[in-house]
């Protein structure tokens, strides 16, 4: 399925702004995505990242994520922080810390933060739920999306389909980083792919 022309069929359906809960792994990557959705939602942006390690490194880019809302200055965007809950995603990921990058790990990964934000969105009654980690061309869109898919009918909140890294997505979000200094990291969070690229 293209997930971005599914996107685009729910941007042009909507009559009015939904509120959004946007999960958000990091400044950089949500770059693109806020600057092409605020014109359309209401975005709370939820840094939930339990596999951010060190936690030197997960304070830094939420850090850096704070500021970049702060410098776009957009008042349909706010931010909403979370507890790190490094321990579980570590108990989620047991047996699988030798897995590659992309493999088993990273679905759990992906169903563990999705999970959160569709939990929150629906206890806080926001219209949609989704993430920016679709912006990134090493993350499985088609495999984030189908989680998004199960957890819209667990919770019976709206999710937001989405493949960011269509029309340019990335490249934008590299130029957007840099006009912005944005640190960008050279790991996705989770020091068992770190090791293993090592």
């Amino acid at each position: 399925m293209n997930y971005h022309n599914k996107l685009l069929e729910i941007i042009n359906s909507l009559t009015i702004r939904p509120k959004l809960l946007l999960h958000s792994c990091c400044g950089p990557c949500s770059t693109t995505v806020l600057t092409f959705l605020a014109p359309y939602f209401d975005i709370v942006v939820l840094y939930y990242n339990p596999n951010i390690e060190p936690i030197e490194e997960y304070e830094h880019r939420k850090s850096e994520q704070i500021r970049f809302i702060k410098e776009l200055n957009d008042s349909r965007i706010t931010f909403l922080d979370c507890d790190y809950e490094n321990e579980k995603f570590k108990n989620k990921t047991i047996g699988l810390e030798k897995e590659k990058e992309g493999g088993a790990r990273c679905g759990v990964c992906f169903k563990l933060r999705l999970e959160k934000t569709a939990q929150i969105a629906k206890q806080q009654h926001f219209d949609y739920f989704g993430t920016t980690l679709t912006v990134s061309p090493h993350k499985n869109s088609q495999i984030i999306n189908s989680i998004g898919a199960l957890l819209e009918k667990q919770f019976g909140v709206k999710y937001l389909y989405s493949d960011f890294k269509k029309k340019d997505g990335y490249k934008k979000s590299i130029l957007l980083s840099k006009e912005y200094n944005l640190y960008r990291q050279d790991y996705c969070g989770c020091l068992f792919g770190r090791n293993l690229d090592d």
